[in-house]
Parts: C-alpha cells; sequence; structure tokens
C-alpha cells in the first residue's frame, strides 16, 4: 500500500482524525492452485498476479449515519458492520463507491472491496490495518492468499495454501513484473464463475486432485515460472502458466462445462493461441480469460484481431507492482 494517511496531512491538521479517506484498489488474476492434493499438510497453494485494471475506487468520508452510493452498496454495507465490529468503533461512515471490479469474473472482487472498505474505516479511526487481520473478520483469504497481498504489495504472488490451523495462507515468493508486458483481459459479460454455494460444492464433490499432477505444477512455477519472470522471458513465462491452466482448467471441467466457463471465451483463447501466443487461459472460476503478451503493440494487435460482434469485451492491462493506494481525500 501507499503511505499512511497521517503521512499525506497537513501540518495543520497533524494529529487528528482525517475526515475523508480515498482508496484505489486493483483486482488480482488468479492463474491456478499449486497443490489441490494435499497430501503434505497444505491445500490450496496459489499463484497469482495484481494488475492494474479493473480497480475499486472509492471515498470514506466520517458521518453520524452509514451511507452508500455507488455500485455493490449492499456488499459495502455488510463490509462495512464487520470491519466495524472488528476495529470496536460505529459503523458510521460514508462511502462513494467511484468505480468497482466485476463481481465474479475471477478479478477477486470481494476481497478487493471488503479490504478497501477495511483499510478506509481503520484510516477514519487511525487504527492499524492489516489485509491478514482482517481476512477472518471479512471471510476472504479462505482459499488463497493472492488477494489480500495484492491489495498490500502488488507483484507476482504465490502462496503455500492453507493448515489445520486455519489461518491465511503464507506468501512464499512475490515478484514485480515486467512493466513492458501486458495482459489482454477477455471478459464476457453474460456469464459469471462458479461462486457462493455452488463454488463451495465443486470443491466438495471434485475427485481428488492426482498427487503426480500437483508435484508437476508446484515443478513448473519452481523452475519454470519464477526463473522466466525473473530473467523476463516471456515465452517461458506464458508456456508455464498455459501448462497449469491445462491441468486445472481440465480438473474443474466438470463444474464448469469445460476447460473455460465461457464458450465465447475458449473460442477467442482458442484463436489466440492460433496465433502462437505463448501464455493464456481463466482467472480463477472465470469467465474472464487472459493472454500474456511482452509488449503493448503486441496487446493492441491483439485485441484488433479478436475484436468481433458478440458478448466478450477487451482490455489491456499491465501488471501492478504494488498495492492499493490510499490518500486524505
Amino acid at each position: 500500500m501507499s503511505e499512511p494517511p497521517d503521512r499525506n496531512r497537513s501540518a495543520d491538521t497533524a494529529g487528528s482524525p482525517p475526515r475523508s479517506i480515498r482508496v484505489h484498489a486493483p483486482a488480482r488474476l488468479h492463474f491456478g492452485f499449486l497443490d489441490l492434493h494435499g497430501g503434505l499438510g497444505r491445500r490450496f497453494g496459489s499463484l497469482g498476479l495484481a494488475i492494474d485494471a479493473p480497480g475499486v475506487r472509492l471515498t470514506a468520508t466520517a458521518s453520524d449515519i452509514l451511507a452508500v452510493e455507488g455500485p455493490e452498496a449492499g456488499r459495502v454495507r455488510g463490509y462495512v458492520r464487520a470491519a466495524a465490529d472488528h476495529l470496536g468503533v460505529p459503523a458510521t461512515v460514508a462511502i462513494r463507491v467511484e468505480a468497482a471490479i466485476p463481481a465474479h469474473a475471477g478479478f477477486g472482487s470481494g476481497t478487493q472491496l471488503a479490504l478497501s472498505v477495511a483499510a478506509a474505516l481503520a484510516g477514519l479511526a487511525t487504527k492499524p490495518f492489516s489485509a491478514e487481520g482482517f481476512s477472518n473478520a471479512l471471510d476472504r483469504g479462505n482459499r488463497s492468499g493472492i488477494g489480500l497481498r495484492a491489495f498490500t504489495e502488488g507483484g507476482l504472488i504465490v502462496d503455500a495454501g492453507r493448515d489445520a490451523t486455519g489461518a491465511p495462507p503464507p506468501v512464499i515468493a512475490r515478484l514485480p513484473y515486467p512493466e513492458a508486458w501486458r495482459v489482454v483481459l477477455i471478459l464476457d459479460e453474460t456469464a459469471t464463475g462458479l461462486h457462493g454455494i455452488s463454488e463451495r460444492a465443486a470443491f466438495r464433490d471434485l475427485p481428488r486432485f492426482p498427487e503426480a499432477q500437483a508435484a508437476e505444477i508446484c515443478r513448473i512455477v519452481l523452475m519454470q515460472v519464477m526463473p522466466a519472470l525473473v530473467l523476463a522471458e516471456p515465452r517461458g513465462f506464458g508456456a508455464g502458466i498455459s501448462a497449469i491452466q491445462r491441468l486445472i482448467g481440465d480438473h474443474f471441467s466438470p463444474h464448469q462445462g469445460g476447460r473455460y466457463a465461457s464458450p465465447a471465451v475458449a473460442e477467442a483463447l482458442a484463436w489466440v493461441a492460433a496465433q502462437g501466443v505463448a501464455g493464456y487461459g481463466q482467472s480463477s472460476w472465470g469467465p474472464t480469460g487472459f493472454a500474456l503478451v511482452p509488449s503493448d503493440a503486441d496487446a493492441r494487435a491483439l485485441v484488433d484481431g479478436l475484436t468481433r460482434p458478440g458478448p466478450l469485451r477487451f482490455l489491456i492491462a499491465r501488471g501492478r507492482n504494488r498495492g492499493a493506494d490510499m490518500s486524505v481525500a
């Protein structure tokens, strides 16, 4: 995250609580789980990336009542009450949501919105904030720690999964994403990914993930994806992500109707693969797809080729190597 709000206050207001706080939080892509088998005592484990668009933008202002305007107002009210209870402060604040991340699309919208609300409320109350500290109160980080760390630090993130204690998954690696690389996002706004009861049922009903495939994913992450990122080798990085996507997508296919949740996104990704793009797939349960390319020119050319009548929308994003921005409004 950026510097705490009190660092940005003018001298004449130093020492007094801020009246308004602005938060801008990034979306994240979830590239896949490392170990759904869980035989070593930790289950899930995740690989993901913070991206600069879409994002949450909101302003929280001190108030005597709870008032919310803008998209996702119902969710915001719930997060205010949960965060206020955790902080031990009244659930009274005026929040204006200027932009929200599409819900149930594979971007981690709930986590980023919840943490944005909690961080703003903590700032107004001049109380300490940590994403992990709020995870249980906000019911975040149940399977993945990517969203928590994307909010605080950004970058490419690897977490080690959950153990029997129920603590948030520990992050074991965080690497900067090359500034020149781009992510082409393929959005199907007519569909949503599995969430809520359906998501829990999928994890309950799917057969146990093969141990050998979990070992292969971990090998790809450690020996291909991470070295390629450190050395800025986009084809090696992309090929590793695509290999993980095939293994995870085929395992989840009984619950999402195939390797990808959206037929339109699946068709677009087949075209992407035919153009020789090394890295592509679906974030989390989708339906959002992504293509990883080494430059802005490559991204624009890909979008030009993909654009046609239909339900899909395209967005070019960068990796974001910092967490949420907070400032006094």
